[in-house]
């Protein structure tokens, strides 16, 4: 029988069949983040797949603790990023949260909860992680949808969409 090295961090203890038994000990210094800093994280992390020129959003949705589905903001498939073609509602000085027709993308929102449909993932009662407040269409999206609340990061110019997520009762959190 091999001995059982010892590498750092590990503990040796005896079982009763006189084996040695490892267990990795946590350092008292290494700190978890907590679940909403974790998925606000990964949502910062999808937002830098964005193709929007103007905002980079990402947005994550979760159910009890696991990832349903992601999504950032950009054009859809298959057609050409505004870096190829420049930004419609820049050229027409469109200013934020305003006209959200005018633009040839999808919200981060709206892909996450395509990604979801096109998998067949249930987001009814999930949390929304966003780096941003929804904008009002993406906030009747989320009321039909069935989410029970949203975490974002940042705010968003859209009175509307508060409006009606207060109206609809959904939790709208703002964390750091």
């Amino acid at each position: 029988m091999k001995p059982v090295r010892n590498p750092k961090n590990y503990k040796l203890g005896k079982v009763s069949n006189g084996l040695k038994k490892i267990s990795r000990s946590l350092k008292p210094s290494v700190k978890r983040p907590a679940w909403d800093e974790y998925f606000l994280e990964i949502a910062d992390l999808v937002s830098r797949r964005s193709t929007c020129l103007r905002r980079r959003v990402g947005a994550v949705l979760v159910k009890d603790k696991r990832i349903l589905a992601t999504g950032y903001n950009g054009v859809p498939s298959k057609i050409r990023h505004c870096s190829v073609t420049g930004c419609m509602r820049e050229k027409l000085n469109i200013p934020s949260g305003e006209r959200h027709e005018l633009c040839r993308g999808l919200h981060a929102e709206q892909n996450a909860f395509l990604q979801a449909a096109l998998h067949g993932t249930s987001v009814k009662d999930a949390c929304l992680y966003s780096t941003t407040q929804p904008c009002v269409i993406c906030a009747k999206m989320v009321i039909n949808a069935g989410i029970k609340e949203i975490v974002i990061r940042g705010d968003y110019p859209d009175k509307m969409s508060k409006d009606l997520l207060t109206e609809a009762k959904i939790k709208v959190r703002l964390s750091k």
